[in-house]
């Protein structure tokens, strides 16, 4: 990681989704599409990206923001331990502002938002033909149906944060 970069977690949904929403924004410098544990009742592997991020580029709010927008961040479903809606932190600087964030953001949504705020205890890489999922298969059905209008979300709300 470089000096001025920034590592966070997320998990949400598919993480073949959560990894081309984050690849598609500026500042971003990684993106690790795999699986993210927690600890004691989150220490199971679930769907999830590492970002890494240049905070002067793309704020961590603009990150988080994008991130509640783009999956069910207000729906506690029954596929929750395969698509945990979490953020999860390295630095625990940045847990305090992940729960401002948060609260602050709520105000954008009628439920509540379910994404829990956690530390990050391990990482498992999806296999290397999953990487880089929409990127090599935009034609794919899966893609269309669910990365695309995800992006197309991006488009119109956030074009500024888009390469």
């Amino acid at each position: 990681m470089q000096k001025d970069t920034l590592k966070i977690g997320f998990g949400g949904g598919c993480h073949w989704c959560t990894e081309a929403v984050f690849q598609s924004l500026k500042g971003i410098t990684h993106v690790e599409q795999g699986y993210i544990k927690s600890t004691n009742e989150n220490s199971t592997f679930s769907e999830a990206v590492i970002v890494t991020f240049t905070p002067y580029i793309i704020s961590l709010k603009d990150l988080i923001t994008i991130h509640l927008h783009t999956h069910h961040s207000t729906s506690n479903h029954s596929f929750r331990k395969k698509y945990r809606s979490a953020i999860y932190y390295f630095d625990t600087m940045n847990e305090s502002n992940i729960k401002v964030y948060l609260e602050e953001l709520q105000q954008d949504f009628d439920d509540k938002i379910i994404t829990r705020i956690l530390p990050y205890n391990g990482f498992s890489a999806s296999r290397k033909e999953l990487i880089n999922y929409h990127e090599q298969n935009p034609e794919k059905p899966f893609c269309k149906k669910y990365i695309t209008p995800k992006l197309e979300f991006l488009k119109n709300k956030y074009s500024k944060k888009l390469k």
